[in-house]
């Protein structure tokens, strides 16, 4: 090791740089730019990832909606275009035969005129249980969600959206324990919510009890819709497929028919983000290392070509003693040397761009890339890739120095 503090040694090396400046600054900027894009696509990428999962925050990915429609086939005596309803009787028989269920949460809603005294707007009345809150969790700022014994109480109590407060209320104001006439009836408000600014299908609404709401809307044991989540590691996909089955044997149509129930499979979507952004990452991973590759090979051109020009100089030093393995260790270090201060620059000026993007897009309430970073592992990884892929490149013109003939590179013009 004591040939890298000889300082004979990098007077050499830089004695061979300063005599061939430009071209080795090219061939510095073709090893920078690999290892630059390959830190910069990752960050954007990884920023990318980030600000999906925000999108989605608390929001239970392994989830599917399913709704009824009518049939467009007809089955045992029934015609086609029949109405199918869901009732609270098939959730029970869903949640009963399926231990795949992690939560199931039966739904209903209308739109009701909200009453404050003076103050009134429309809004969507969302009939539900407290599971929901599991699966879609609500960012609250005062009070609590509907719990169990509201439920069993019918109690006439509401959770409203941060919006449905600040159109109802007065600034400032302390909306917990004041009432809300929801079709002609008061309830008493526990809680508000904050509106999700990623994803949220609710939109501003208003939480009232199921049971309550049942009465309220006359709707007996019908629901709108189902939210349902799988438990981990279950395949929503499938689990979709059997519950739709299900509910057309119990309501009678046709296992083929297709239009009968609706769903929104939200992992499916998900799915297809991730895939997206996994390929992203491959073809990142793909045209980084091909750049890197490719400066590298430069790399190893310029120093045959260095090697050429000094054959003569290569000759006096063999002359004189220096051994072969001096003479390859001299290029392989100056291979190294060149690689390694080219992914140096590049991780920094590629650091500097992914800085320079996080302020740019990766802030304000609709951000597109969410603290686009890499992580260190992954940058020493690229990093010891390219100081491995410049000691190999440079043994080819060291190998082609030690050839050199003494007598031959003497008479060399």
């Amino acid at each position: 090791m004591r040939f890298l503090f000889d300082s004979d040694t990098w007077q050499e090396i830089y004695g061979g740089i300063r005599k061939n400046k430009t071209r080795t600054i090219i061939t510095i900027i073709g090893v920078l730019w690999g290892i630059f894009l390959l830190v910069t696509l990752l960050g954007a990428a990884r920023g990318m990832e980030n600000n999906f999962k925000n999108i989605f925050g608390d929001f239970a990915t392994n989830s599917v909606f399913i709704w009824a429609q009518r049939t467009e086939k007809p089955f045992k005596g029934y015609q086609e275009g029949r109405r199918i309803r869901l009732t609270t009787k098939d959730t029970e028989i869903l949640e009963s035969e399926f231990d795949e269920i992690k939560f199931l949460a039966p739904r209903s809603n209308e739109s009701s005129l909200i009453i404050n005294g003076i103050k009134s707007g429309t809004f969507s009345i969302n009939g539900d249980y407290p599971v929901l809150n599991q699966a879609q969790k609500k960012d609250l700022v005062y009070g609590r969600f509907l719990n169990e014994n509201d439920i069993k109480n019918k109690t006439k109590v509401c959770v409203i959206e941060e919006d449905v407060y600040k159109q109802l209320f007065e600034k400032n104001e302390y909306p917990i324990g004041k009432l809300l006439n929801i079709n002609s009836i008061n309830f008493n408000v526990v809680g508000v919510y904050k509106r999700s600014a990623n994803i949220d299908l609710d939109g501003s609404a208003i939480y009232i009890p199921f049971t309550t709401f049942q009465q309220v809307y006359n709707r007996a044991n019908r629901i709108n819709w189902m939210l349902i989540t799988a438990k981990e590691g279950v395949d929503i996909r499938q689990l979709e497929a059997d519950i739709k089955l299900t509910l057309k044997n119990l309501h009678k149509v046709d296992p083929e028919d297709n239009r009968a129930f609706g769903s929104f499979n939200m992992a499916a979507e998900i799915g297809k983000v991730t895939g997206f952004l996994t390929g992203m990452q491959f073809l990142t991973w793909f045209v980084g290392i091909a750049t890197l590759i490719a400066g590298v090979f430069a790399i190893g051109n310029i120093l045959l070509i260095t090697v050429k020009e000094r054959t003569k100089e290569i000759g006096i030093r063999r002359a004189i003693g220096a051994t072969p393995i001096e003479v390859r260790r001299q290029v392989v270090l100056e291979s190294v040397f060149l690689t390694t201060l080219a992914g140096m620059l590049g991780i920094i000026f590629g650091g500097g761009i992914l800085f320079l993007m996080d302020k740019a897009w990766g802030s304000g309430p609709d951000p597109t890339l969410l603290n686009p970073t890499v992580n260190i592992p992954i940058v020493l990884l690229a990093f010891l890739i390219l100081i491995i892929l410049g000691t190999l490149i440079g043994m080819i013109p060291a190998y082609m120095a030690t050839r050199v003939k003494p007598i031959d590179a003497l008479r060399d013009e």
